[in-house]
Formats: structure tokens, C-alpha cells, sequence
């Protein structure tokens, strides 16, 4: 084959092939934190530990991906008591499961840099649809700051005495900020 048609031939499969989103891995500085109620007071925590792996090109959602893996047991709320029975059999259950796991591969644009991944998240050994909704933040570092809601029941954290959602509410909110890097 001539060199004019095998430069031809390789623009045309260049023109053809699909466009892969930009792969991306997390870097210092992320957080991964959650809030509920105990008996109405509000308290918070965090994940420390958590890794998140990105790939997003605003301009080819369909081939976008999340993968965030999160060892429970590093759940710090600052009181250890409260840590201690988050980590026990009635809420995170760490020593039969020792992390949780978002993985998202539907996404969808909001509007201008606001999207929402529709994901399912592995707790307990159950899997449930939960969607995270972000704002991008484009750059040599992008920032992906976002949010969802998780429905503990769904996921048997605290069952037992503390099913009561007048003592803690099904609804536990989690923020996001993870700070990105291009993958090597």
C-alpha cells in the first residue's frame, strides 16, 4: 500500500474511531464527608482514605466514568464513641465490610458545568442506585465538587433499634470535593 493511502487510511480511522473521555486520578487536598442527625443535633464526618478515579469529557458523556472506593474504617465524626458504633455490626459492620464502592457510568449534563452521575453504590453488600450531582471545574488540576443523597435503611446501616428516623433520619447527605490530576 502506498504511504498516501496508508496516511489516508489512518485519518479516516482516526475521524471514526470514538472519542474516549480524559482519564483522570485524585490528588491531596479531596474530601469525601457526610452528615445526618442524632436525636435533632446535627453532627458531620468524614472518609479519609477514599480513592476516586475519573473519566469525564463534558463533550462525550456516554463514554464517562466514576469509580470511588471508600474503607469505612476510617469514618471519623471527632467523637469516638459515636466512631465506634459507626463501625460496628449495627451501622458500617466493617470487619464482614470493609468498604464501600460508587461506581458511575451513566451521566448526564445539567446545564452549564453541572452534571449528575447516575451510579449505584455497594454498602453492606447491597447495591442501590444513587445519583451524584457536581459541578466541574475544568483546568491542569479539575475540581469536581458534588453532592447526593444515600438512604441508610436501603443499606441496612443502622437497623435495629436505630431504624427509629425520629432518632436518626434514613436520609444521610454526602459532599464531595475531589481535586483531580490527568492520568499517567
Amino acid at each position: 500500500m502506498p504511504i498516501k493511502s496508508l496516511a489516508l487510511a489512518g485519518l479516516l480511522f482516526a475521524a471514526t474511531a470514538p472519542a474516549f473521555a480524559a482519564d483522570y486520578v485524585q490528588q491531596t487536598g479531596s474530601s469525601l464527608t457526610f452528615a445526618t442527625k442524632y436525636q435533632g443535633e446535627v453532627f458531620a464526618g468524614n472518609f479519609p482514605g477514599f480513592t476516586a478515579r475519573l473519566s469525564f469529557d463534558p463533550a462525550q458523556l456516554n463514554t464517562s466514568k466514576l469509580d470511588v472506593v471508600i474503607p469505612l474504617a476510617g469514618a471519623n465524626t471527632k467523637n469516638s464513641e459515636r466512631d465506634d458504633t459507626l463501625k460496628g455490626v449495627d451501622f458500617f459492620s466493617i470487619a464482614k465490610f470493609p468498604q464501600a464502592r460508587f461506581t458511575a457510568t451513566k451521566f448526564r449534563s445539567l446545564g452549564g458545568n453541572n452534571y449528575a452521575a447516575d451510579g449505584s453504590l455497594n454498602l453492606r453488600g447491597a447495591t442501590k442506585p444513587v445519583t451524584l450531582t457536581f459541578t466541574w471545574a475544568a483546568g491542569a488540576k479539575p475540581v469536581l465538587t458534588g453532592k447526593a443523597t444515600v438512604k441508610r435503611l436501603d443499606f441496612g446501616v443502622g437497623g435495629g433499634d436505630w431504624a427509629d428516623t425520629s432518632i436518626i433520619p434514613n436520609e444521610v447527605a454526602v459532599s464531595t470535593k475531589v481535586i483531580f490530576a490527568p492520568a499517567k
